[in-house]
Parts: structure tokens; sequence; C-alpha cells
């Protein structure tokens, strides 16, 4: 792999914010609901299949894991959200969790937001929008699994999340079909994380925002 992103390794895994490293440096966070491919996602954009682990069972990631690029920048894998089966109090720990973290962690320049494109915006989804926007918070949608979609199906999907980013006036905020078995977007999607963590900046389009 010749890209920085396949130079990813594990660095630490945490329960509680106070357990991070020093706030500093640059960290980009993957966050999504449970099993709309998330690790999918970061695995496909680092090409190392085994960074992230994936699993038949929604909401295994239970912990905040970053992953360390060079001595400055780190990816963070968030843990999955809204999945029914996680027990309530571990529910409120993590919500309250995320929601510190997206909006006190200074070193955190992005969010990369994933959806599956058959059922984006859910509740979740919304929230953490709306905890974003109220963070100024960069914010970039991968609309994931686009390959289980026709094409016209696939720009109905990006287009309603493109109006809804619209009408809450979410101006750092920009979406882009994702799929981490046809490669979909890949390119695209390294092109927004370079642009954050300060790397050689390459063209990507932009969907809105």
């Amino acid at each position: 792999m010749n890209t920085v992103y396949g130079k990813a390794r594990f660095l630490l895994g945490v329960h509680q914010l106070h357990q991070l490293p020093a706030d500093n440096g640059i960290e980009i966070a993957f966050a999504g609901r449970s099993n709309a491919g998330k690790s999918s996602a970061l695995n496909a954009i680092t090409g190392i299949g085994s960074l992230a682990r994936t699993s038949k069972t929604p909401g295994r990631t239970r912990q905040i894991n970053l992953f360390r690029l060079d001595e400055s920048r780190c990816l963070v894998d968030l843990p999955g959200y809204g999945y029914a089966r996680v027990p309530e109090r571990v529910r409120r720990h993590w919500q309250h969790t995320l929601e510190r973290y997206l909006q006190t962690r200074l070193s955190l320049r992005g969010l990369m937001l994933v959806m599956d494109i058959r059922h984006p915006l859910m509740e979740f989804d919304r929230q953490m929008l709306q905890w974003c926007g109220h963070a100024d918070m960069p914010v970039h949608i991968l609309l994931t699994k686009a390959d289980k979609l026709k094409r016209g199906a696939v720009q109905r999907s990006l287009r309603q999340v493109e109006e809804f980013v619209e009408q809450m006036e979410l101006h750092r905020t920009a979406v882009q079909p994702f799929s981490s078995l046809n490669r979909l977007g890949i390119e695209q999607a390294r092109a927004r994380l370079d642009d954050w963590l300060g790397f050689k900046k390459r063209f990507f389009p932009e969907s809105c925002g």
C-alpha cells in the first residue's frame, strides 16, 4: 500500500475521554450507526483489511480506537451508535461521551459520518449532524453500501441527504456515495482526509457544502 493511510497502526482504545492522548496534533474521527459499514469503510480507505474490526454482530465496537498515521496524525474509530441491543446505561454513556468528544476535542479536525445509503438520516445520524453543526465541525458523509442499489436509487438517496444538509444549513458538510466492496468513492474520501490532515491536496468533487 503506497498511501500514507496504509501506514495506519493501532495506537490504543479508551472508554473515557480522560484516557485519550494529549489533545494536540490532528485527529479525524469515523462515526456511524452500528451495521452501517463504518469499520469496512475505514479498512477500505486505509487499504488494511484487518485494521478496524468488522463483525456480523452490530455494536461490537465499545471503545474509542485510535490509529496512528504518523507522530502528529491519527484516525479515530468511534463506537457505533443506535443499536437496540446495547444496554441503556451503555447507550447513555456513549451518547454523552461522543457529544463531549465532538464538542471539546481540540485536535479533532473533521468527522467522517457513515450512513447506509439504503437507510440514511436515521435519528442518531441527524443528532450527530446537529452536534457537529453546533460545534462548527466539518463533516464528510459516506453513503456506504452503494453497491446494493442501482444507479438511479443511489442518486435519489444522495439528493435526499444533500437536501437535508442544505435545509439544516450545514455549510461545512459534504456527501458522497461509497462502497468498500467495489471501491467506489475511496479516492474521493482519501482526498477529503488529505485536506483535513494537511497532506498534499488533491482535487475532489464536492456534492454540497
